[in-house]
């Protein structure tokens, strides 16, 4: 077949899910389990790219935390609220028991795989979809689309080894898109479907950095030498003097700054570079000591040890948070006053994100007006839209994962309802 040729399929597919990521994959197993045949089309090679990258970092699945903090995570909580109270943290561990995938909490309180990884759940989960009959179509990228009478008309960009580069137009009664964010392009959220859903006259926020990292001008010795280090019993504000700093980890980077407290700012720290052009925030160095301690033991006499050794000796003071302290408060040292209140309070000015296709995930997409409360487009009866995709945003933490779970489930069950009332046979 050559490039200029197009297949189509004549009968009319019940339904079409579009993106094989957790909200798509979520999505059609809704639709199987009510006996429709579902065909899964996805851009790349093979299904779950992203969704096997976080697993990487151990798989993150949600968090244990009590449901009504767990919900103050989300951007709009409005929005996503209805998804978790029909499958929330709860749910998602039940769910993943019935893959034959045990879970535990980590201190932190969030929930893996024991195994911590994502492929052992993704080869389960697959299987079953398979089992019932789902149809898995890679290496197929959404093209175009036309509103039909009797349903909706896809056009795929196909490229496989047997046939070359063609096209393959479909005619489906329901539409599920589940094509993602905006960043990790590679793993296939591209947002490429943005300019066609804007020719289908469907309003959508433009795309933000979420869960990012932030630039900073590093001097060539800390770049050399810290970068990739991780900050580790730290707390970040973004308030002098507030009571509330986050503990946690983050890293430094050749570019700047990333790591779970970063990323769990991110929105916050993007509010304020919007606003005001820039950000201010504050390290303690040191949450685990007062200030006053810190105090005492800079008072003692320092003998003949160099600055360095000193902190390392009598406060384990040292590596990347040492570094960290001289590169933004090299005068801190002269004054032992002024070190004690550098390490409990070091302020850093933040400019600019790092570009959207490295942030761990985006804000912006499908703005809440477009849809009905089953996510499906008002403007187009049997679109229905889920993941990341929709506009909302959260921090790491098992917060993404639960929600384009969640949302996958509710736009599902959309289609589901929306196929049973136009009669369409399963």
């Amino acid at each position: 077949m050559t490039t200029a040729q197009t297949a189509r399929v004549s009968s009319l597919l019940p339904v079409a899910v579009i993106g094989a990521g957790p909200a798509g994959l979520m999505a059609a197993e809704q639709l199987t389990l009510a006996g429709y045949r579902v065909d899964l089309f996805d851009a790349m090679p093979a299904v779950g790219r992203k969704f096997l990258r976080a697993g990487v970092g151990g798989l993150n699945l949600t968090h244990s935390e009590d449901f009504d903090a767990f919900a103050t995570r989300y951007s709009d909580a409005a929005m996503v609220l209805p998804w978790l109270n029909s499958f929330g943290p709860a749910h998602l561990r039940e769910w993943v028991r019935g893959l034959g995938i045990e879970t535990f909490t980590g201190s932190s309180g969030r929930v893996f795989p024991v195994q911590k990884k994502a492929s052992p759940l993704l080869r389960a989960w697959l299987h079953r979809l398979q089992e019932h009959g789902v149809k898995i179509h890679t290496r197929h990228r959404w093209v175009a689309w036309q509103p039909q009478p009797d349903g909706h008309q896809l056009t795929f960009s196909v490229v496989t080894p047997e046939r070359g580069d063609c096209t393959v137009a479909i005619a489906a009664q329901s539409v599920v898109l589940a094509l993602g964010g905006g960043s990790w392009s590679r793993l296939g959220s591209d947002g490429q479907w943005l300019q066609m859903l804007a020719r289908a006259d469907v309003e959508a926020a433009p795309f933000r950095p979420s869960n990012s990292g932030f630039d900073y001008p590093w001097s060539p010795y800390m770049r050399e030498r810290f970068a990739g280090q991780p900050l580790k019993s730290v707390a970040l504000s973004l308030e002098a003097g507030s009571p509330h700093w986050r503990q946690g980890e983050a890293m430094i980077s050749r570019h700047g700054v990333q790591g779970g407290l970063i990323y769990h700012a991110s929105r916050d720290i993007l509010q304020r570079i919007e606003r005001d052009g820039f950000a201010q925030i504050y390290w303690d160095l040191m949450p685990d000591r007062s200030i006053e301690d810190i105090r005492r033991i800079l008072a003692l006499p320092r003998g003949k040890q160099s600055q360095a050794n000193f902190l390392r000796k009598r406060l384990a003071f040292s590596g990347a948070r040492a570094a960290l302290l001289h590169e933004l408060a090299p005068l801190s040292g002269r004054d032992p006053e002024a070190l004690a209140r550098a390490i409990k309070c070091l302020p850093q000015r933040l400019h600019s994100a790092r570009p959207l296709d490295e942030a761990i995930s985006t804000g912006g997409g499908i703005v809440a007006a477009e849809l009905t409360d089953e996510l499906m487009l008002r403007r187009h009866p049997g679109v229905f839209c889920a993941g990341e995709m929709l506009d909302w945003d959260a921090p790491t933490g098992g917060y993404l994962i639960n929600a384009c779970l969640a949302s996958g489930r509710v736009a599902g069950q959309g289609a589901v309802s929306y196929l049973r009332n136009v009669g369409s046979p399963s």
